[in-house]
C-alpha cells in the first residue's frame, strides 16, 4: 500500500467521530444534544417503529397515530428545546425553585396565616382551588402522552419536563388544602371534597368535558395542538395569572405568590410550544393550516371551560367579574398564538 493511500485511510479514521449520527462531523455536539438525540427506542419507520412484530398492537398504534398523523416533518432531530434542557439540568432548575418555595411555606405557615384568612374566601378556596388537581393531573396525563408519542426525543424530553411541572402544582396544592383543612375546616382536605366539586358542581363541567374529550385526543399532533397550543395554556392564565390576582385582592398573599411561581414553568412550557410549531412550519408551511385547524377545533372548548370557573370568581368576598376573566384569558390566548407562527 503506498504512502498516500496510508495518509488516505489514516484521514477517514480520524474523521469517523462518535457523534457523526448528529449529521456534521466537524461540530462537536453539546451535552445536551449527546443525550438527548435519537434517544427513542421506538424511531424506526421501516417497516414499524418497534422491532417486534410488524401486527403487534402498539406497532399498530403508532403507525396509526403517530406516523398517521398530519403533523409530520421530514426530520424531527432538528428541534431544539429553547432552554435546552437535560433531566440533570431540569433537577437542578427545579430543586432551586422547590428551595424556594419550601422557605415560601415555612413563612406563611410560621405566621400562621391560613387562620386568618377570611372564611368567605375560605369558601371560594372550597369551590375554586381545591378541585383543581384533578383537572391538572389530567393536564400532566396528556403531557406523558404527547411524550410518548412525540416523533423525537427533544420534543419528548420537552413534554416530559413539563408533565412534571403540572405534578409539582398538584404537589403544592394539595399539601396548601391540608393547611387550610387544618385551619379551617378537615373535609377541605378531603378526596369527597374535591370530588363532589369536579364530577357534580355546574361550573366545573364544561372545563371537565372538554379534558374528558382531549384525553381520547389519540393523533399525537392533535394532543399536542389541543394541549399545547389551546387547553393548557388558558388553564395556566386562569390559574397562574387571574386566580393569583384573586388571592390577592382577598388578602391571600401565599397563594398570590404560588401563582407567580407556577407561572414561571408555564412561560417554558409554552417557549418550546411556539418553537416545535416554528420548526415544523418552516420545514412544511401547509402544517400552519393543520395546526389551525386543530385550534379551531379546541379553542370553543377551552373558551367553556373558562367560561365555566369565570362565575365561581365572582363569588369571592372581593370579586372578579366573570367578563373579566374570560377577557383576560383569551386576550392571553390570543397573544401567545400570535408567536407560534399559526
Amino acid at each position: 500500500m503506498t504512502s498516500a493511500s496510508n495518509a488516505s485511510n489514516a484521514s477517514t479514521r480520524r474523521q469517523q467521530k462518535t457523534w457523526s449520527m448528529f449529521g456534521d462531523v466537524r461540530r462537536r455536539p453539546t451535552p445536551y444534544e449527546v443525550v438527548t438525540g435519537r434517544f427513542h427506542y421506538h424511531f424506526r419507520r421501516d417497516p414499524v417503529p418497534f422491532e417486534m412484530d410488524p401486527e403487534w398492537t402498539l406497532n399498530q398504534w403508532y403507525l396509526a397515530h403517530r406516523e398517521g398523523s398530519p403533523l409530520q416533518v421530514d426530520d424531527w432531530e432538528g428541534f431544539r428545546d429553547p432552554a435546552k434542557l437535560t433531566y440533570r439540568d431540569y433537577v437542578a432548575l427545579q430543586h432551586d425553585r422547590e428551595i424556594y418555595l419550601d422557605a415560601l411555606v415555612d413563612r406563611y405557615e410560621e405566621n400562621d396565616s391560613a387562620t386568618a384568612l377570611d372564611p368567605g374566601w375560605v369558601d371560594t378556596l372550597r369551590t375554586l382551588f381545591v378541585p383543581l388537581r384533578f383537572p391538572l393531573h389530567v393536564l400532566q396525563m396528556v403531557g406523558l402522552y404527547v411524550g410518548q408519542m412525540a416523533p423525537s426525543s427533544y420534543i419528548t424530553n420537552c413534554a416530559h419536563f413539563q408533565a412534571a411541572d403540572e405534578m409539582r402544582r398538584i404537589q403544592r396544592i394539595a399539601y396548601w388544602t391540608r393547611v387550610l383543612a387544618d385551619a379551617h375546616a378537615d373535609d377541605l382536605a378531603r378526596t369527597a371534597t374535591a370530588r363532589r366539586a369536579w364530577e357534580d358542581g355546574p361550573a366545573w363541567q364544561p372545563l371537565r368535558q372538554t379534558l374528558e374529550h382531549l384525553l381520547i385526543a389519540y393523533d399525537w399532533g392533535e394532543a399536542f395542538a389541543g394541549l399545547n397550543l389551546v387547553v393548557k395554556p388558558a388553564v395556566d392564565t386562569l390559574v397562574d395569572e387571574v386566580f393569583g390576582q384573586l388571592a390577592e385582592a382577598n388578602g391571600d398573599r401565599f397563594l398570590a405568590e404560588l401563582c407567580t411561581e407556577f407561572a414561571r414553568d408555564a412561560r417554558r412550557s409554552q417557549d418550546w410550544t411556539q418553537a416545535l410549531t416554528g420548526y415544523a412550519i418552516e420545514r412544511r408551511p401547509e402544517l400552519a393550516g393543520v395546526l389551525d385547524d386543530w385550534v379551531t377545533k379546541w379553542r370553543p372548548h377551552a373558551d367553556g371551560g373558562v367560561d365555566g370557573l369565570a362565575a365561581l370568581f365572582a363569588t369571592a368576598p372581593r370579586p372578579l367579574a366573570a367578563d373579566d376573566v374570560t377577557a383576560r384569558v383569551r386576550e392571553a390566548q390570543d397573544e401567545f398564538l400570535v408567536g407560534t407562527s399559526i
